[in-house]
Formats: structure tokens, sequence, C-alpha cells
């Protein structure tokens, strides 16, 4: 079987480019990402100069991954504020970039509430956008913070779940350090586990129709060294079959009260496909993804994406979405296709939700409350 094996040793790994970062050169502060379209061919950075060009950046999928897109709608208001732009018009446009991900508009509230708050207090303009910018640093410090914890309470769960180590792993999407402030969510996990000498092998969905686990999560996983094998999304049920996987971790774009989740399309399938075959299916998120204020699965709005992304193939070197025309066309002129970016996968078929405050197993309305309470006494009393 055509593999890419692991290879032991931290000191070889190439320098990490940060996927967004704050930066003031002389000219004036900017959000500069690191290009996730062009990715794995070649690591280009975006300098973002005011927030319109940060939602473009959103919706082009340059930046992407619900807690990174927490961060990166923090910056842009501090963005907007530092340059004096319109505050509220920004935070509005940066909110609505993408429906589905939650973390995007928690991120933009956070920052603009802290440059309000600041306002309010009879702070001036350059100070309000100082507070916006520290709202947005530690929004970002804690979700580095709560990807090690998740990496750390997902590995014990395996190792519960899968005594004896040897664990093979399917993913989808990218859930690592191109969507974290830290080293991911689910693929933080698997990576806590290779770092354990417990991955045998981690199953690498191509994810269709933008490909995040064919060009971003085998990215990461050869950075980091990990064994890993890619296989089309429409394989998975034969890798069941075989009996070659073991569990199942995913991310999450938004997490219902219910705990219904939206992930990335083609997560609902391998949820129902480790139901059938008696594998455990785990979504690692942290708990700014869980939005109390929509009820149940079928109150998440889903994204729906233009129909080029599956009629054409991207052009190599040419950024992964654009409009019609921009790839190589894979379909009758004219057709029409079906682009939802995520779909919703019920609460009974997920074995258990890993946040950093814990695990809710199994996954329900009140286990998901009592993870967001305890969160709520964290945050009081530190």
């Amino acid at each position: 079987m055509a593999d890419q094996y692991a290879h032991s040793g931290e000191d070889d790994r190439p320098a990490e480019i940060p996927a967004i970062r704050w930066d003031e050169p002389p000219e004036g502060p900017v959000v500069v990402l690191l290009d996730q379209t062009k990715l794995p061919a070649e690591e280009v950075e975006l300098v973002c100069t005011d927030a319109s060009v940060l939602v473009e950046a959103i919706r082009s999928l340059a930046v992407r991954g619900a807690p990174l897109l927490g961060i990166a709608g923090a910056y842009g208001v501090a963005l907007a504020a530092a340059r004096g732009f319109d505050v509220d018009a920004a935070a509005d446009e940066l909110a609505g970039a993408r429906p589905t991900a939650v973390n995007l508009a928690l991120g933009v509230r956070r920052a603009r509430d802290a440059y309000r708050a600041e306002l309010a207090a009879g702070g001036d303009a350059e100070r309000a956008a100082s507070a916006a910018l520290g709202a947005a640093r530690a929004l970002h410090a804690e979700d580095a913070e709560a990807s090690a914890r998740m990496a750390e309470r997902g590995l014990a769960l395996l190792d519960e779940l899968l005594p004896g180590g040897g664990h093979r792993i399917l993913t989808h999407c990218n859930t690592g350090a191109l969507v974290s402030g830290g080293e991911g969510t689910a693929f933080a996990v698997a990576l806590a586990a290779h770092r354990a000498g417990r991955l045998r092998r981690l199953w690498v969905d191509e994810t269709r129709p933008l490909l995040q686990g064919a060009r971003l999560t085998a990215y990461e996983a050869a950075r980091t060294g990990m064994g890993y094998t890619l296989l089309t999304d429409n394989a998975a049920g034969s890798l069941f079959a075989a009996g070659e996987v073991d569990a199942v971790l995913i991310g999450a774009d938004r997490i219902a009260a219910d705990g219904s989740v939206a992930n990335k399309v083609g997560s609902y399938p391998l949820a129902v496909l480790a139901r059938y075959h008696h594998v455990p299916f785990i979504v690692v998120a942290p708990l700014t993804t869980v939005d109390p204020a929509t009820p149940d699965g079928a109150s998440i709005e889903v994204e729906q994406r233009a129909g080029s992304e599956v009629t054409e193939f991207a052009v190599p070197q040419a950024p992964v979405v654009g409009g019609p025309g921009s790839g190589i066309p894979v379909a009758p002129l004219g057709t029409q296709a079906y682009n939802p970016a995520f779909d919703v996968t019920p609460p009974e078929l997920i074995t258990a939700i890993v946040t950093e405050e814990g695990t809710a197993s199994p996954v329900t309305a009140e286990a998901l409350t009592q993870l967001c309470a305890r969160a709520g006494a964290t945050a009081r009393t530190a």
C-alpha cells in the first residue's frame, strides 16, 4: 500500500510560518496571513491593510478554520480601529463573511466590545484601538492554550477507548496549526499520539471539493513527520469495511446546543459509516465553537458555495477558488452543482466531543451546558 511513513526526530522540522500574525511596519499596522489557497505548492504571506482585504481573504479561504477565523475576526476589528476606519461597519462586514463558523462572529464581537468599552470609559480612539488589539491577542493566546489541552484530553480518550496504542485514525478536512492559534483541534490529537509513539497511521480524506485534506492536512502531516495515507472521500467506506480504521477525529465549525455538529461537508457520511462499523466518532473543538443560541442542527445556517468549485478544477499555482472560468472545466458547460460547504452530524452519531474543559460523552445538551458552565467558572476564578 502506498504510504507516507513517519520519521523520528524534531530538530529537522522546517521553520513554521504562522497562519496569522499582527505586524506593525512603518507604513502602518497590518494583519499577515499564510495564504492557504497557495499551499502546498508555495508558502506565500498575504498582507491585509484593512478589514475589507481580510474579508476577501476569509471568503476565498486564504484564511479558514473555525478557531482561526475567530482570531482573524478579532484582529480585523483591531486593524480597522488602528487605521481609523469605521469599526462597526468593519465588524459587521467581517462577521458576515462566512455564516456557519460561529467563532468568526465571536472573535469580532470580543474585539468590538473591548473597543466600545474603552470609549465608554472615556478613552480616546487610540486607547480604544489598543484595547481591541489586546482582546485579539488574548483570544489568540487562549486558543493556543485550548489547543494543547484538547490534544491532551483527546489522546487520553483514545487510549481509554483503544488501549494498547497503534491507533489508525481517519480525519476529514484540515484541523491543524493552519486553523488554530496552536497546533489545532482534531489534528493536534493525532499529533500528540504520533509524538507519544501511539499513532500507527493517519488516514487523510482528500476532502472535496477544495481538497483541504490533500492540500493542507497532508502538508501538515508531512512537515511533522507523521505516517499518513491520502484517500479519496468515497474510498472511506472500503477502508472501514477492511477494518483499517480505529477512530474518526474531526473538528467543528459550529456545535448546536443539542450537540449537533456542523463540519466540512463529508463529515456526516463518516459518522454513519463509523456507527455501522462500531468505530468511535470523535469531535475535537474548543468551547468557543459551542453556540447555545443555536438550538439544534436544523437551525445551523449551512454556507452554499459557488458551483464552479465542483464543475472546475483549479489551475495549478492559481488560487483554489474563483469565479467561473478560472479553472479547468470537468463538467459540461452550464452544469448546475450542489455545493454546501458543511453538513450536520446529529449528536446520537457522535461518540464524544472533546473540548479544552472536558469531554462530553454521551453527547447531550446537558453535558454541553455543564462544560460551558465549567468554562465560565474557570474564567471567573482566573
